[in-house]
């Protein structure tokens, strides 16, 4: 694999220097370094064209950066063109390949797992001697913020509810097919039944699977930083395959896919916020729910967000994040506490028992004969996160260093989803039982606020659910910006302001294209669509963290 031991008394200054200055600390005590002469940003343009410092790597960049913004270009320009082009390619994908994204998820989920019980979960990321950069409750807290975004705002209320009213009304056929979007073989004129299997199908959409997905990234990544030596990119996970070979084209082609696959996933989560955030502004303010509102506030929270990316990560991002982490467990201790807390508070337990009775069900990828549910719902869920997994996958990873394999993959996989049953048991269950006092009635993107709408300070709690959404936006597109900078720019996690930018903007007007070129279903199409390829790089990818973590030391 050409590797070279290392430790504390042999490692090469220099190379500890180089390291640490693009922001990747040198391993710490025995690891086994690969031993390659590239070094961060070798390949990158480095100039300052009408005094703007550009530091890229001039093919990864070019490439991402073109195709995108043709991409923004024709869909705006043919929105009439386009709109059943997204539509079709949705249907076909998830009607032809879904059970391909639930067989590779379930691969990811696997993996995670087996790997904790294994030898290899003593491998130390960062050196058998490094020390956690983070304490417990600080390293929980991020991954926590990692597992919150825009997708708990949106669905926390609306996925609950939907579930359980296709399970409630059982099975439907036409010709023999399934026409109906109930889970499994649903509940039909079960009220508890539906609930229990509503429920279980939220969490399935948001528990182990997704976080097993971020965690293979982020395990992918750390491995091969931190303990290998390589730059904090894509490409450096396929080493182990490609050698040498991954410094060129082989790997550029690596890096424009995460680059596509997080801009698409981001954009799907901007759209979602965008269309949120205006229907609750209509709801509290009268502002109108219309396409030109939502790019007004696109536009408007892009702004904010290049703000953010000016002040730095320090003053911007850390100072946002920890405003919505704040609102966030407000707003959640609201519900708890005025909502229907004995039915939250039971049914928390309930929701994980009944999450674990359907989970063998719900994730089997063949003979489903829910082919609304498993193509509709779980094709598009599993497409979504693994585009976001470049995005939370270098985060986790960064943050990461100095645990072992196994309280990292423990960690990932059990914090961030038992956050999400919270959260879901929380908002679905005073949904459902608005809704089943007769109060409820909406649709996806106003249903959080007729919920909070139903419970007492609604102006207060609305109008603290945009912030968060709003919040929500401008820290996914900032750090999704810095992300996509560090792989556009070879590696380095320093390059100049001005990418980052470019990246927010890129961002914002795919988020807009998308919108306004085919609504929801050009949102699920690209994610789709993006991340198909990408879901192929992450199996490849699996074969390589196994090798990567036996040739380290364990202790």
């Amino acid at each position: 694999m050409g590797e070279r031991n290392v430790d504390n008394t042999s490692r090469d200054e220099r190379y500890k220097e180089a390291k640490t200055s693009e922001g990747v600390p040198a391993p710490e005590g025995p690891a086994n370094l690969i031993d390659t002469d590239y070094v961060i940003g070798q390949d990158n343009i480095s100039a300052s064209p009408m005094g703007i410092d550009v530091d890229l790597h001039g093919k990864v960049f070019a490439v991402s950066s073109i195709v995108v913004m043709f991409f923004v270009i024709i869909t705006l320009a043919l929105q009439d063109q386009v709109a059943p082009i997204f539509s079709a390619t949705f249907d076909f994908l998830t009607g032809n390949l879904a059970w391909f994204f639930l067989l590779a998820a379930n691969i990811f989920a696997l993996l995670s797992i087996v790997l904790i019980f294994t030898p290899l979960g003593k491998v130390r990321l960062g050196g058998q001697e490094a020390k956690p950069d983070f304490s417990y409750a600080g390293w929980f807290a991020m991954l926590f913020a990692a597992g919150m975004g825009i997708g708990l705002m949106y669905f926390g209320v609306s996925e609950p509810i939907s579930h359980y009213q296709t399970a409630l009304g059982g099975i439907a056929t036409e010709d023999g097919i399934r026409t109906d979007w109930a889970p499994l073989g649903g509940a039909e004129g079960d009220e508890s039944g539906a609930i229990t299997l509503g429920m279980a199908a939220t969490i399935f959409h948001w528990g182990l699977h997704p976080w097993g997905i971020y965690a293979v990234v982020a395990l992918a990544l750390a491995l091969f930083s931190f303990n290998k030596g390589l730059p904090l990119t894509m490409r450096s996970i396929f080493y182990p395959i490609l050698g040498e070979r991954v410094w060129g084209w082989p790997g550029h082609v690596i890096d424009i896919l995460a680059v596509f696959a997080t801009l698409f996933g981001l954009a799907t989560s901007l759209g979602l916020g965008a269309q949120q955030a205006t229907s609750g502004m209509n709801d509290l303010f009268g502002v109108p729910d219309t396409n030109t509102t939502m790019v007004l506030l696109i536009a408007a929270i892009t702004l904010v967000a290049i703000g953010s990316i000016t002040l730095g990560v320090e003053k911007g991002v850390q100072r946002l994040s920890q405003l919505n982490m704040g609102l966030a467990f407000l707003l959640l201790a609201f519900v708890i506490l005025v909502g229907p807390t004995l039915m939250i508070m039971t049914g928390f337990f309930q929701n994980l028992i009944g999450y674990l009775t359907y989970l063998p069900g719900l994730s089997n990828p063949f003979g489903r004969e829910d082919a609304n549910f498993s193509q509709g719902w779980t094709a598009f869920y599993w497409a979504w996160w693994i585009s976001w997994s470049p995005f939370v996958g270098m985060f986790i990873a960064r943050v990461s260093r100095g645990r072992t394999v196994r309280e990292f993959l423990i960690a990932v996989l059990l914090v961030p989803s038992l956050v999400s049953v919270l959260w879901m048991t929380s908002f679905g269950s005073a949904g459902i039982q608005q809704l089943l006092a007769g109060t409820f009635e909406g649709t996806a993107s106003d249903e959080l606020f007729i919920m909070l709408g139903n419970l007492p300070l609604t102006q207060i709690t609305s109008f603290v659910a945009i912030v968060l959404v709003v919040v929500f936006f401008i820290t996914s597109s900032d750090s999704g910006s810095l992300v996509i900078d560090s792989i556009t720019a070879g590696g380095k996690v320093d390059a100049p302001k001005p990418q980052r930018i470019f990246w927010a903007i890129i961002e914002g007007a795919i988020a807009i294209a998308l919108l306004v070129g085919g609504g929801l279903a050009a949102l699920q199409a690209a994610v789709i669509s993006t991340g198909l390829p990408f879901t192929l790089v992450l199996l490849a990818g699996c074969y390589a963290i196994v090798k990567g973590l036996m040739s380290e030391p364990r202790g």
